[in-house]
């Protein structure tokens, strides 16, 4: 069994599609599984059975695409699952199985940036989760919704910044979120000053840890998101971050409860 902790990243949610990073000479399997556990008693919380179907090749190493298959999850008992989601889940959008699927994914904390774009008078931030930075390369990926509304703009451009921010912001990161699909206010609007990154020249809040601005050199349609392969042009640190913003699923929450642990909640 290989861990692949920092390896793994969320990239799609319909389906629900997982990058893995390895390294040169990995040989490819049809079938992957995937157990999440919890850092503390070692107790296996997800099991996710993994079809693979593509994959991004570089010379330091390989992303495999993995479609998830089924999934299983141990965060509570069956009875008090099939109650949460009677209660709580049901929903005519979401089954029991996508249920399973979300909190699988969520089972391992997902970091969340801010991601900002700009193009002539149009520009946009808000917040992501499903990136995945490549360890050991200047790499990064990410599952922008198609949704989006900057997300033609982006792919035109094959330009992006991403920025590392400290979770005492959360509210205003996701103010953020609305983005996505709206349009953004007009900058001088926005509840805090900015600065224009390095490079590029795109808005960033004068409160980020730091950021990075990226070119876009490959696309995948994955379902409900799209793949964003980009590299690092230019990196620029201005503080230490006094900690981030992560999302993790609320049978988690729960699940840590019940056993005295959790991670802080901000």
């Amino acid at each position: 069994m290989t861990d692949i902790s920092q390896n793994q990243y969320l990239l799609c949610l319909e389906p629900a599609v997982f990058g893995i990073w390895v390294e040169r000479g990995h040989k490819k399997q049809p079938v992957y599984e995937m157990y999440f556990k919890d850092d503390v008693k070692n107790k296996t919380l997800a099991v996710l059975t993994l079809n693979y179907f593509d994959n991004i090749q570089e010379k330091d190493g390989t992303l495999l695409l993995l479609k998830l298959k089924k999934s299983k999850i141990y965060h509570t008992g069956y009875f008090r699952l099939r109650l949460l989601f009677q209660w709580f889940y049901k929903k005519p959008t979401q089954s029991f199985e996508q249920l399973k699927a979300f909190a699988s994914a969520y089972s391992y904390p997902r970091r969340v940036r801010l991601i900002s774009f700009k193009h002539g008078d149009y520009y946009n931030i808000f917040p992501m989760d499903l990136i995945g930075v490549i360890p050991g390369t200047n790499k990064y990926v990410f599952g922008l919704r198609h949704t989006n509304s900057a997300l033609l703009k982006i792919i035109e451009t094959k330009k992006i910044v991403v920025s590392e921010v400290n979770h005492q912001y959360k509210d205003i990161i996701y103010s953020l979120g609305s983005h996505h699909k709206d349009g953004p206010p007009p900058v001088q609007q926005l509840p805090f000053k900015v600065m224009s990154s390095e490079n590029y020249g795109f808005f960033i809040p004068e409160w980020v840890d730091s950021y990075k601005e990226l070119r876009i050199t490959k696309t995948m349609n994955l379902g409900s998101h799209m793949l964003l392969w980009a590299g690092v042009d230019n990196e620029h640190i201005i503080k230490k971050s006094a900690g981030h913003l992560y999302h993790i699923h609320y049978l988690l929450y729960l699940y840590h409860l019940k056993n005295g642990f959790a991670y802080p909640v901000v």
